[in-house]
């Protein structure tokens, strides 16, 4: 079955509820309405209503069957607002909680927060830290991880040749507890795609081939990994050859069960995962899908500010795939 259908028969007629803050963008309403027709999600157009009827009819897109909800205009506001202040433990006065919550991501999130929403997909036009922060302040990580990360499911060819790559989009230098909890929470995301999770922890060594402070990050981020989740095939430091090539993989590490077959490539820091996925992209032809926010304990999605309706539509299914893992 190809990948997106797979994810489709899994959350067909569910009714997922995901709120999508930005409305009158063409994109997002192009996207929300296919959605919408094929019953795979019920998306909840957040923003002022005549503002968004106003950008649906540009599209040609009936909105009778949407559910609309404006801030402005929300009649369990007051208990938005309560849940608000009471999430953020004093942090936030009711006076700064309800200005923040006039704010369209803030507002979804605490949507999904509240349950009323399964997930959120943003960014079209907000930046990845404005999507981010919301969630980390609101929904924050699940038990026993310490941050979220950003995976992109790699995808080439009519044969559905799928990988994860992580992280290549939210953590600069992760450290090795850090490191470890990136690649335990990509190998989950990997299962989502019918991915057999066998996880290379990346390095320009193989085996202490060399010897460097970022080669013994890496060796040991694999060690705690391989005792947070022992089920999981996960190995390292492996260089990209010795994890992708078997030829390569029987020279280097011979006696590794993931070298030579590695499915999920945990990336040291955000340069080289962020290099790694637009050189596989560019230069290798594979269609990346992400970032696929990981390790919240609800999903939220981020968005590309250059994504296309085809992006949104994919990256929507994803989130309300994702909602049933929680």
């Amino acid at each position: 079955m190809d990948l997106f259908d797979s994810l489709k028969f899994k959350i067909i007629r569910r009714n997922i509820k995901i709120a999508f803050p930005e409305a009158t963008d063409a994109r997002i309403l192009g996207a929300a309405s296919r959605l919408k027709s094929e019953e795979l999600i019920d998306p909840v157009l957040i923003g002022n209503l005549a503002e968004i009827e106003k950008a649906a009819s540009a599209r040609g897109i009936a909105l009778e069957n949407f559910t609309i909800i404006d801030p402005d205009h929300f009649d369990r506001w007051d208990e938005m607002v309560a849940a608000f202040v009471e999430r953020r433990k004093g942090k936030v006065s009711k006076e700064d909680a309800e200005k923040m919550l006039k704010d369209e991501n803030y507002f979804g999130t605490m949507l999904t927060y509240m349950g009323i929403t399964e997930g959120m997909v943003s960014g079209a036009i907000h930046s990845t830290g404005d999507t981010v922060r919301p969630a980390l302040q609101i929904i924050k990580t699940k038990p026993g991880v310490s941050r979220t990360s950003g995976a992109f499911l790699m995808v080439r060819g009519r044969d559905q040749e799928k990988y994860l790559f992580s992280d290549c989009a939210i953590n600069v230098n992760p450290n090795a507890q850090e490191l470890a909890e990136i690649a335990v929470e990509s190998a989950k995301t990997a299962e989502l795609f019918d991915i057999e999770p066998k996880v290379a922890m990346m390095s320009f060594s193989t085996k202490g081939s060399a010897k460097a402070p970022e080669v013994e990050k890496v060796a040991e981020a694999t060690k705690i990994a391989q005792e947070l989740a022992p089920d999981y095939l996960i190995d390292g430091e492996l260089q990209f050859d010795a994890a992708y090539i078997p030829g390569v993989a029987q020279l280097k590490a011979p006696e590794s069960k993931v070298a030579g077959q590695a499915t999920v490539f945990v990336f040291p820091e955000l340069q080289s995962g962020n290099i790694g996925y637009k050189i596989a992209q560019r230069f290798g032809g594979f269609e990346a899908i992400g970032p696929i926010l990981q390790g919240l304990n609800k999903p939220i999605s981020d968005l590309s500010r250059g994504s296309n309706e085809e992006d949104v539509y994919k990256l929507s299914i994803i989130t309300a795939a994702q909602s049933l893992m929680n």
